[in-house]
């Protein structure tokens, strides 16, 4: 494959308002693409192009009007096959599913049409998006995983296929894909967008946005939740409609986590080059050699990975359970029926050991909020692995699932020829005040 090329909608906006374009004529463009494409890729589990086309249509309307529902009318998506959506089955990347309809939009779909967003497809995801994979390829190279568990989003957007799409993150699965395929991706504070009729509401899950522009996923998250809002009880993404203005931390935290000795030297150089132009720009970076409440964190997000598994172990006990009972076992995974197991040997009181370990974590992490404006590190330990079987390391992605805070995956670093994110990382509810940090280290780069 030629080098992908992202497809941005925000920067087609101006071009529906004089005309000389339409939602119609960007979806055709997308569709041409995806035609192009799709056969060697793999994004996608099921395409609803009629239904894409008439509400093209029906945006095109509306912006020749002057009056679009939101800054995303029109914008052609896809949806991670976790998320119920009444258009297309909902398959969960599972055997046991295939043709499966719940007759319903999700939440945040249901919010996406309300936008007038087109939600043209169902994005392929790991089986219950955890694992094993599910075929999707790389666009930066074929041979390679794009990552997981959001694999078809993450490269359906690299490819440019589409714009943006939706993902989800329990462990590492918005940060890793976004950083394997070289595009745009937020994971907002755990609660941050509505879950209702998404199948991986674990207990640390969230609902994200992968987009061509950083500005797009905000774009996208704040139309779903002025809609929806957040998880029930919950705060969710607040703040403009409009991508928030950049704001230039003063002070940043860098960190190596536990994944830094399996850090390959292309991506650790690059880490030490973002952190010389954070210092060229006026900011403090401080990192565990030269700062004891750095060192700290450092210690405390050890073994986040294991901690993360043992929890969404006993998060899936049930519905796998009766998977496993009241429907057809053969179905599952190997990697499904073993997760199953672990998840029957634990006991309430390890499962409750680990919920007061994580809460402690978040306890101690939100108490930093004077310390740094935000923490800035790898979103994977290296390029893409080559291998479609494994979806790659978790283990800089994980840390922000675990402590429930707002992620960003800016596509800037490279290592090995291929693409590597930088990831931005914040503090629980102020996903605005991130955002804009985030968008500020990413002018460092253009």
């Amino acid at each position: 494959m030629t080098r992908p090329q992202k497809k941005s909608f925000r920067d087609a906006r101006p071009s529906f308002s004089d005309g000389s374009s339409s939602p119609t004529g960007f979806l055709e463009e997308c569709l041409e693409t995806i035609n192009r494409l799709e056969g060697e890729i793999g994004a996608f589990v099921a395409t609803d192009e009629k239904g894409a086309k008439l509400a093209a249509a029906e945006a095109d309307k509306r912006w020749e009007s002057g009056n679009p529902l939101s800054l995303i009318d029109g914008m052609p998506l896809c949806i991670k096959d976790i998320m119920e959506t009444a258009s297309m089955p909902t398959e969960q990347g599972s055997d046991l599913f295939v043709g499966w309809r719940g007759g319903r939009d999700s939440a945040a779909v249901a919010a996406l049409r309300e936008a007038g967003a087109i939600i043209y497809a169902k994005a392929v995801t790991t089986e219950f998006a955890a694992q094993p994979a599910r075929g999707t390829r790389n666009p930066w190279d074929l041979t390679r995983t794009p990552g997981g568990s959001s694999s078809g989003t993450a490269a359906s957007v690299a490819a440019g296929m589409l714009p943006g799409g939706l993902g989800t993150q329990g462990l590492g699965s918005t940060i890793r894909p976004a950083s394997f395929c070289g595009v745009f991706a937020f994971k907002p504070s755990f609660g941050g967008i509505n879950r209702g009729g998404s199948f991986d509401t674990i207990s640390q899950s969230s609902t994200s946005t992968f987009a061509a522009t950083l500005e797009e996923t905000w774009e996208m998250a704040r139309a779903i939740t002025a809609r929806v809002g957040g998880d029930p009880g919950f705060m969710g993404v607040s703040g403009p409609l409009e991508a928030p203005e950049a704001t230039m931390p003063k002070r940043v935290a860098l960190l190596m986590t536990d994944g830094w000795d399996r850090t390959v030297d292309d991506a650790k150089q690059a880490l030490a080059d973002a952190r010389g132009k954070l210092e060229a720009a006026g900011v403090t970076v401080v990192d565990k050699n030269n700062d004891d409440t750095v060192a700290a964190l450092e210690k405390s997000i050890e073994g986040t990975i294991e901690l993360s598994g043992g929890l969404n172990n006993w998060d899936f006990r049930w519905p796998m359970n009766t998977y496993a009972k009241d429907m057809d076992i053969n179905g599952l995974s190997p990697e499904a029926r073993e997760r199953l197991i672990a998840a029957e040997a634990m006991t309430l009181e390890d499962y409750q050991a680990l919920v007061l370990k994580r809460k402690g974590l978040r306890s101690s992490y939100d108490a930093l909020q004077n310390e740094f404006d935000v923490c800035v590190t790898l979103s994977a330990p290296g390029p893409a692995p080559v291998g479609l079987k494994w979806t790659g390391d978790a283990v800089y992605a994980v840390p922000s699932s675990v402590l429930g805070t707002p992620s960003f995956s800016l596509p800037v670093l490279e290592a090995e020829g291929l693409p590597l994110g930088l990831q931005v990382m914040g503090y629980a509810d102020q996903d605005a005040r991130a955002f804009a940090a985030a968008r500020a280290v990413l002018g460092l780069f253009n």
